[in-house]
C-alpha cells in the first residue's frame, strides 16, 4: 500500500501544498529583509523565524502542524541546533512584493479549501513568524546600543502582510 501524501487529506494538490508550504519561510525571509541589518542580527532573525516555524508542529491547527512538520524536516530542526542559511535578497522589495502577492493567494486557497478555523490558524501563524522575525533584532544603534526593535519598514512589511492575509 502507498502512503499518500499529508497535503491530499487536507484537499490539497501537488502545487497547492507547495505554496503553502513554502510561504512560511518566505514570509521569514522577506521580514528579516525589511530593513537591512548587520549579519549577526539577520542570523538573530533566521533563528527566531525558524523556531517560530517550528513551533507550528504543536499547533492545535492540523493544517498548521502539518505544514511546519514538512518545513522542519526539509529546513531542519533549530531544536536540533540545526540552522537556516542566511538569505539577503538583492532585491529586497521584489522579495517582499512576491510573498505578499504569494500570502493573497494563500487566503483565497485557504478560503476555498478549508474551514475558516484552519484558515485562520495558518494565516495567524505566518504573521507570528513575521513578528518573530522582526522583533529578534533591534535595527539602528550604534556598537549595538539602541536602535527600534522594530524599524518602520520591518512594521510597514508585517502589518501589509497581516491586511493582506485577512483582506
Amino acid at each position: 500500500m502507498i502512503e499518500q501524501p499529508a497535503y491530499t487529506g487536507f484537499g490539497f494538490s501537488d502545487e497547492e501544498w507547495g505554496l503553502l508550504v513554502g510561504l512560511p519561510q518566505s514570509v521569514l525571509t522577506a521580514a528579516s529583509a525589511a530593513e537591512h541589518d548587520s549579519a549577526r542580527r539577520t542570523m538573530a532573525e533566521n533563528a527566531a523565524g525558524l523556531e517560530s516555524i517550528a513551533t507550528g508542529r504543536e499547533s492545535g491547527s492540523p493544517l498548521v502542524a502539518a505544514v511546519a512538520g514538512e518545513i522542519v524536516s526539509r529546513v531542519g530542526d533549530p531544536e536540533a541546533g540545526e540552522e537556516l542559511p542566511v538569505i539577503a535578497p538583492a532585491d529586497p522589495r521584489a522579495v517582499i512584493e512576491d510573498v505578499l502577492n504569494r500570502a493573497a493567494s494563500a487566503a483565497r486557497l485557504l478560503a476555498e479549501k478549508v474551514d475558516e478555523g484552519e484558515a485562520g490558524a495558518y494565516k495567524h501563524w505566518l504573521v507570528e513568524i513575521a513578528e518573530h522575525v522582526v522583533s529578534a533584532a533591534s535595527s539602528g544603534g550604534i556598537l549595538g546600543l539602541g536602535g527600534d526593535v522594530v524599524s518602520d519598514s520591518e512594521r510597514r512589511f508585517r502589518d501589509r502582510l497581516s491586511q493582506v492575509l485577512n483582506d
